[in-house]
């Protein structure tokens, strides 16, 4: 099981995985959330922070479309994970163990399917054996 961490956001995605564990949907034990306003205010370093101190993934369940407090808040996520991919593979770090997604507030089967994935993936690159 790999470890996982969430950065999910309080108005939009929160109530989304909220959801998933209303309705006992399981999802990998392994994953943490961290909520924040908004997800293009996530600082890359933190992403590369949590991969170096034991995470093996770092997921960003996105605002979207849906943020309410910036109208380019997708445009300025998705620089926020390249940079992050970047940072990740500077430190000898595979960028493929960042992912994002637009997560709702009703969105608990697409979070349930997103973690699903994602560990299972992640489960594959610790298989291939190319870092630590």
């Amino acid at each position: 099981m790999a470890r996982i961490l969430v950065f999910s956001t309080n108005n939009i995605s929160d109530p989304g995985i909220d959801l998933c564990g209303s309705n006992h949907m399981d999802y990998p034990l392994g994953v943490s959330v961290i909520s924040v306003p908004c997800s293009s205010g996530i600082d890359p370093r933190w992403i590369l922070y949590a991969l170096e101190h034991g995470f093996d993934g770092v997921f960003v369940a996105a605002d979207g479309t849906d943020c309410s407090y910036l109208q380019d808040c997708t445009t300025r996520t998705g620089k926020v994970i390249r940079e992050a991919q970047e940072l990740a593979k500077g430190a000898g770090l595979d960028p493929r163990r960042i992912k994002m997604a637009a997560i709702c507030s009703v969105c608990s089967e697409a979070f349930q399917n997103h973690m699903k994935k994602f560990d299972q993936a992640l489960e594959e690159l610790r298989g291939e054996g190319n870092e630590d």
